[in-house]
């Protein structure tokens, strides 16, 4: 009992970690950084993700008045000129749906500036320049921040596919450290992971991406978008690792297939994802950068 309990533990610790670092390395997650204006620090989270459905700007958690705002942004990867606009102090009621009734919540506070919004994988590249007493200055004009534009999700599509990939996470982590120690268990778990990876990645999956982005699978063979590969690499290696295992014990599979995944895991979300050419209207994916 004390060696299941360990290894349980252990799985946990290292799933919440992976999904920790997933979460604050992925390319579509805010931006943060830290800002001193007229002697006050703020904390700003400048965002890389927009919804169709939600209003298309960005905007700035800072609440001096006096402070002056302006955006320049363009579409990505072209030639355009950067084109600007004022941010303006704005205060936005945030209300939630209860019983078919809308009931004020709390107030949204900040700067904000409207963008055009892109169709579908289409992305803006833009920086901020902010004018307080004590002059001008210039937020990653160098290294600009990209946002893209996706489709919305319904949360009975997007929270099952959560939960699935999450505990097939889980699973192959334990399946992996059972098969490493020779726990008799660890075909069980591996068994229980093929099952949750194929509903949350391969199921589920390809109905978000469409959703999101108009295409149900943009991997091998039809292209390279990492996240659909990556999520295909995995799922091959543990239908080999559960093949193995059928008639006989065969760990060194699983453990190969937990490590995998886990890789797959700590792998930034949409890092190398579907983007909009501009040039050809086409929706195109990144490559493949990682090896297995």
């Amino acid at each position: 009992m004390m060696k299941k309990f360990i290894l349980w533990s252990l799985a946990i610790f290292i799933t919440l970690g992976a999904a920790y670092y997933q979460r604050k390395t992925g390319p579509t997650y805010p931006k943060q950084t830290e800002v001193t204006i007229n002697d006050t620090v703020y904390k700003l989270k400048l965002i890389r993700s927009i919804a169709l459905e939600d209003r298309s700007a960005v905007k700035l958690a800072i609440t001096d008045t006096a402070v002056k705002a302006k955006i320049y942004f363009k579409r990505f990867k072209t030639n355009d000129e950067y084109q600007t606009a004022d941010f303006r102090y704005q205060v936005h009621p945030v209300n939630s749906p209860i019983m078919n009734k809308v009931f004020h919540i709390t107030e949204e506070k900040g700067f904000f500036a409207d963008i055009p919004q892109q169709p579908a994988a289409g992305k803006l590249q833009y920086y901020v320049e902010l004018t307080d007493r004590n002059g001008s200055r210039t937020l990653f004009k160098e290294e600009p921040i990209v946002v893209r534009y996706k489709g919305g999700v319904p949360s009975f599509i997007l929270t099952p596919h959560i939960l699935f990939m999450f505990f097939a996470m889980l699973f192959s982590t334990l399946a992996g450290l059972m098969a490493i120690v020779k726990h008799p268990f660890y075909k069980k778990y591996g068994v229980w992971t093929l099952v949750l990876l194929t509903m949350g990645g391969m199921i589920l999956g390809p109905v978000v991406q469409n959703y999101a982005f108009g295409e149900f699978w943009t991997g091998i063979p039809f292209g390279w978008d990492l996240t659909d590969n990556k999520t295909l690499i995995a799922f091959l290696f543990w239908i080999l690792a559960v093949v193995m295992n059928r008639k006989s014990d065969r760990p060194v599979y699983t453990a190969a297939a937990a490590l995998v995944l886990l890789l797959v895991y700590s792998i930034p979300h949409s890092m190398f994802g579907s983007e909009l050419d501009y040039s050809s209207g086409e929706v195109t994916q990144g490559i493949i950068l990682f090896l297995f």
